[in-house]
């Protein structure tokens, strides 16, 4: 499938939110079909390079990992870093054997499993001298991204930016994570969901 190029990427983005999107009630966005079930592969490799883009444009450079939680942050975090050519930490939620001891970990709220999940990363993977953007599937109240973003402090690496596919601006989240200092970057911006009526648009 041809490239569609950054604005008609995130056009489809939004289309793709307004015709198969669903509010299930409770701040929750069905869109199993595109973004956290069923994948587009060719959309979400766009969505990595609108990402590049758009942090870009900030002045973010000099990007050595990527760090998203399991399981729908994998898919962008994934395309974003093939089109950097960087390495992809996700976040476990429950610790394998394999892992080592001495390990960083944080816990969040779950929107959508309604309870407390564990972050877990590797000391074997994210480093003192890593400079880390940090991708998610959404940004609704921050809590899930400023849990990760605690796991990079915690090995003394640097935050150089947070993307998200898609923001719900009314939950305040952007406001939680003003205090990490560093540029936020959605693709798509959900300002209102009321009913049936949900009201996006590209975030650029």
């Amino acid at each position: 499938m041809p490239r569609r190029g950054k604005e008609n990427a995130v056009k489809a983005l939004v289309e793709r939110i307004r015709n198969e999107g669903k509010n299930l009630g409770r701040g929750i966005l069905k869109v199993d079909g595109f973004v956290n079930h069923q994948l587009d592969p060719a959309l979400t490799m766009e969505m990595g390079r609108c990402f590049v883009q758009r942090f870009a444009a900030k002045g973010v450079t000099g990007i050595t990992k990527i760090i998203t939680a399991e399981v729908s942050g994998i898919a962008p975090a994934l395309t974003t870093g093939i089109v950097l050519g960087v390495p992809i930490i996700y976040a476990r939620k429950t610790r394998p054997i394999t892992m080592p001891s001495g390990f960083f970990s944080a816990r969040a709220p779950s929107h959508t499993k309604g309870g407390v999940v564990d972050l877990i990363v590797s000391p074997e993977y994210l480093e003192a001298s890593d400079r880390v953007l940090l991708i998610d599937d959404f940004l609704a109240t921050g809590q899930t991204i400023d849990a990760l973003a605690s796991l990079v402090a915690e090995c003394g690496a640097t935050l150089c930016g947070i993307g998200c596919i898609i923001e719900k601006s009314f939950e305040g989240g952007r406001d939680l994570l003003a205090h990490l200092g560093v540029p936020i970057v959605a693709l798509a911006t959900i300002e209102s969901m009321d009913g049936d009526k949900i009201i996006v648009r590209d975030a650029d």
